[in-house]
């Protein structure tokens, strides 16, 4: 349950960074903070998000679901 709830945090984040690089990308002004910081932290949450739950898996920690045929 853990996984799971670590899981769902880092999509969190991932939406959340999202929102925050099109916030700066759409301000008419020269903005404060690089919009690149954002979407590189994006890019590190969905990293980790795959590493963790190939490692899950891997542990038997979360069980995938089972193929349809």
């Amino acid at each position: 349950m853990l996984i799971k709830i670590l899981i769902g945090g880092l999509l969190i984040f991932m939406v959340f960074n999202l929102f925050r690089a099109m916030k700066i990308m759409l301000q008419a002004e020269q903005p404060k903070e690089n919009m690149s910081k954002f979407i590189g932290r994006r890019v590190l949450a969905s990293a980790a998000i795959v590493f963790l739950i190939l490692i899950a898996v891997a542990l038997g920690w979360i069980q995938p679901n089972p193929r349809p045929y």
